[in-house]
């Protein structure tokens, strides 16, 4: 078996997530992207225990991520990652992490050019470590969303989990 399978073999099938959808015009109602990470990550067989939609304001992210991390293993937000003024997500969530993966941010936006062209690199996406949970910061977009989960996400999260357990 080779070894990356190995480290697999070893990882939870299941993850305890939260979906944290930062935006000030949607509601739960209308909330596409945060609709498609859950759908995504329960056909996954994964656990959706958090759930909310809260503006672009830093301390309601920071209140909201905050509350996700008290039950959830991994946390997905998706919303401000870009470069408009009321884009506050990145400045909010990174100096918080303990850690960073900037491998998913880079193979996200490679991912993305390939789907979108150059406008790829305006997006901030980004993850991390959040108090001992894997964060992951996604753009608004629903394709986006659907992207960063099939692509990166999903195929890796019980792994992760597994790795930061250790």
């Amino acid at each position: 078996m080779p070894v990356h399978q190995d480290h697999k073999a070893h990882a939870p099938a299941s993850v305890k997530v939260g979906v944290v959808t930062i935006s000030d015009s949607r509601t739960p109602e209308t909330d596409e992207s945060g609709q498609v990470l859950k759908d995504l990550l329960q056909k996954a067989g994964h656990s959706v225990l958090f759930y909310v939609v809260v503006r672009d304001e830093p301390k309601a992210i920071a209140d909201a991520v905050e509350q996700a991390s008290w039950t959830c293993e991994a946390i997905l937000t998706n919303g401000g990652t870009g470069l408009s003024p009321r884009d506050v997500t990145i400045p909010t969530l990174a100096p918080t992490l303990e850690r960073t993966l900037p491998g998913f941010g880079e193979i996200f936006r490679a991912l993305s050019y390939a789907e979108i062209g150059g406008a790829a690199m305006l997006s901030g996406a980004l993850a991390g470590v959040y108090h001992g949970r894997i964060l992951f910061c996604l753009p608004g977009s629903p394709d986006a969303c659907r992207l960063a989960a099939e692509k990166l996400i999903l195929p890796e999260l019980g792994h992760i989990v597994g790795v930061m357990k250790r």
